[in-house]
């Protein structure tokens, strides 16, 4: 593939990219928080409007505090927009998460008084899926997910990396369309993580869901990812979106195209300003 064409940047990124297959869509969407005990609103994202592909692998990448994890929770229904519309297969996304879609948070969600097993079939329980097809579900992601044999153990008894191994088999285990993942691996040291993304796109592979990943490492973004959106400082908008041309079997030998350096420094020359902007140091 010409590295040119997958250089250049999508037509306004800023708006709809007019694509078809469109599996989520966002129009106009902005976030405003109010102030607390009569301070200033905060305006923490947008406008925001882009579409999100079905079965892309989609990554975010911006300054700390630009709207990223504002921008997953409005797409999963866990906080509706002040502004604008999210439609999700062609439904309004309001107020809660929609069937079909399962969110991966930085944050270790497992129970520590449950299992592994159990904690991975949580989810599907909430759901309603009968304990027989729960069970192999169950059973099938805990594999999936290398866990088969800590089934019967308990969080405390696992590593981190291991714990959002579990938090990501429980979503497996709904069988989600589209999967939000965010920052799920920031806390893993860089060896786990790296092992984590290979691990995350062999699910993407095996499930054919659609992926969103928030993160903060431009290396993550550009080994995992189909496109790339790039925020601005707050009020998060996107600055741009860029096509990776990476074929779907891809792994770690990925970072050895002559590209995936031009991704990087691309990215990293459109955030540079923007993440001393969100330090308050823009020159």
């Amino acid at each position: 593939m010409d590295s040119d064409a997958v250089m250049a940047p999508l037509a306004d990124a800023g708006g709809p990219q007019g694509h078809g297959n469109v599996h989520v869509a966002l129009a106009g969407v902005s976030k405003v928080f109010a102030g607390r005990e009569g301070g200033q609103d905060v305006h923490a994202l947008g406008p925001v409007g882009f579409e999100l592909r079905k079965g892309e692998f989609f990554s975010v990448v911006g300054p700390s505090g630009c709207g990223k994890s504002t921008l997953l929770d409005l797409m999963a229904g866990l906080t509706e927009p002040t502004e604008g519309e999210i439609r999700f297969e062609g439904r309004p996304v309001r107020g809660e998460v929609p069937e079909g879609v399962a969110v991966v948070f930085q944050e270790d969600a497992s129970f520590p008084w449950l299992n592994v097993f159990d904690n991975a079939a949580f989810g599907g329980r909430q759901m309603g899926i009968p304990e027989a097809e729960l069970r192999e579900r169950v059973e099938y992601s805990l594999g999936f997910m290398g866990l088969t044999d800590f089934a019967r153990a308990y969080p405390a008894q696992l590593s981190g990396g291991m714990r959002q191994r579990v938090c990501i088999a429980r979503a497996m285990a709904q069988r989600p369309r589209l999967m939000l993942l965010d920052e799920p691996f920031g806390a893993l040291d860089q060896q786990t993580r790296l092992l984590m993304g290979e691990e995350t796109l062999k699910l993407w592979r095996e499930t054919g869901s659609t992926i969103m990943l928030i993160t903060h490492s431009i290396d993550e973004a550009v080994l995992l990812s189909d496109r790339i959106g790039v925020m601005s400082a707050r009020p998060g908008r996107f600055l741009d979106i860029l096509e990776t041309g990476w074929r779907r079997d891809r792994g770690s030998e990925t970072a050895l195209d002559p590209r995936y350096g031009q991704l990087q420094s691309r990215i990293w020359g459109r955030l540079r300003e923007e993440s001393l902007k969100a330090l308050g140091a823009s020159r």
